[in-house]
């Protein structure tokens, strides 16, 4: 019924194949991983200064690898579903000169996470990335990938350890690197993720809170609609500029300090479109404020309450969803012993989350599979651990 996905194990023994093959009889020193995430509540508010509730993942990306003598870089990605080339090589300047961002895609996010690694210079090496985070799915891929290149990096030439500048040096990658300028929930997550519990974010001031997520009879779902999204160059960065804009117009530093009726007082000098999106943005801070409270008071209709209000928010007000994100929030609401279901993500396709009972998943499943017109792909996950070195042994 639901997908079966390899552990981090597995995804080190694929690596190690594909190192052996390319690189002859040399094993790899360092193994570590970095998971994806779901965020169960507040979309599109980390740029915003907002709350997110994010929770790692275990479908992580993992590198493998050796520091090399020289300043030559090679690396490799056994993902099929990245683009071409898989393997690449590039040398690192002893200057200290910008890596020039290009093709494949995937490594840019690589080259982003060297140029804003926090111990440089970095040395040369040799590495292989395999991962079961699906790209274009809303779980944070590139997240996963850079914060997990960044702990290679650390094993091989150690920085200071401090967790929120590494998550903040991975933003900077995908700034810099990717052209996408998010916020500061994916990498976050990835790094200081906690097994068992969700993460309260303050995207202002970066302070978590933990928020426990143990209970047996609970399960969080994830389908992926398997419609490709890409942010880079789209939507994105056009809500973050309606978004800056309208609090500019209310005289806000960002949104995160703006009330529905400093809005409302304002609304005659914002056009329809510019209100719409700040009002989505005010109501889901203070929507992701409530859920974490109704989660740790274990008030579990509550939360799945204003799961699918996040969701509406995004279809109507934000306009991030699609037919197809809403085809399966839809589904899945009319199962019982569903609590919530919503959109996660940046939207245009990718992945929903539903908070359900334990005993409804098959029910649901099926529910899903014969509503939804495409071929979803259903993982039924934990909140995970974040970043950390696995043993080669």
């Amino acid at each position: 019924m639901a997908s079966s996905f390899p552990a981090a194990a597995a995804l080190v023994e694929e690596a190690r194949r594909l190192y052996g093959q390319m690189f002859g009889e040399e094993a790899p020193q360092v193994a570590v991983c970095a998971p994806g995430r779901v965020n169960l509540i507040g979309e599109h508010t980390d740029y915003n200064q907002g709350f997110v509730l994010p929770m790692a993942l275990p479908l992580v990306t993992v590198v493998v690898g050796s520091r090399t003598f020289g300043q030559d870089v090679t690396i490799a990605t056994a993902t099929g579903d990245a683009d071409e080339p898989h393997r690449v090589n590039f040398s690192l300047t002893s200057d200290g000169s910008p890596l020039s961002p290009g093709l494949p895609s995937w490594a840019n996010y690589v080259k982003g996470v060297i140029q804003h690694y926090r111990a440089s210079p970095v040395p040369g090496f040799r590495a292989v990335i395999a991962s079961s985070v699906p790209l274009g799915g809303g779980l944070s891929s590139s997240a996963s990938l850079e914060v997990a290149f960044y702990t290679f990096l650390q094993q091989l030439k150690p920085d200071d350890g401090d967790k929120i500048s590494k998550a903040l040096a991975c933003q900077q990658a995908e700034h810099t690197h990717a052209g996408v300028p998010c916020g500061i929930m994916d990498q976050f997550v990835s790094v200081l993720g906690r097994e068992g519990h969700a993460l309260l974010i303050d995207c202002r001031s970066l302070e978590a809170t933990p928020v426990p997520l143990t209970d047996p009879g609970l399960v969080i779902l994830i389908t992926n609609s398997n419609v490709k999204h890409s942010l880079t160059g789209s939507e994105y960065p056009v809500r973050r500029r309606q978004c800056e804009e309208a609090a500019s117009i209310l005289g806000k530093e960002s949104l995160r300090d703006a009330t529905m009726k400093n809005l409302e007082d304002a609304k005659d000098r914002l056009d329809d479109v510019t209100y719409r999106r700040a009002r989505h943005v005010i109501e889901e801070i203070e929507r992701t404020v409530q859920a974490a409270e109704a989660l740790k008071r274990g008030c579990y209709k509550e939360f799945g309450k204003l799961m699918v209000e996040s969701h509406d928010s995004l279809r109507d007000l934000y306009e991030v969803s699609c037919r197809e994100l809403d085809e399966l929030v839809s589904a899945a609401m009319e199962v019982d012993g569903v609590f919530g279901s919503r959109m996660t993500g940046g939207g245009f396709g990718g992945c929903t989350v539903t908070l359900l009972q334990a005993h409804a998943i098959d029910r649901m499943i099926l529910h899903i599979q014969e509503r939804y017109r495409g071929t979803p792909t259903f993982y039924v996950t934990t909140p995970s651990e974040g970043a950390r070195v696995l043993s080669l042994s």
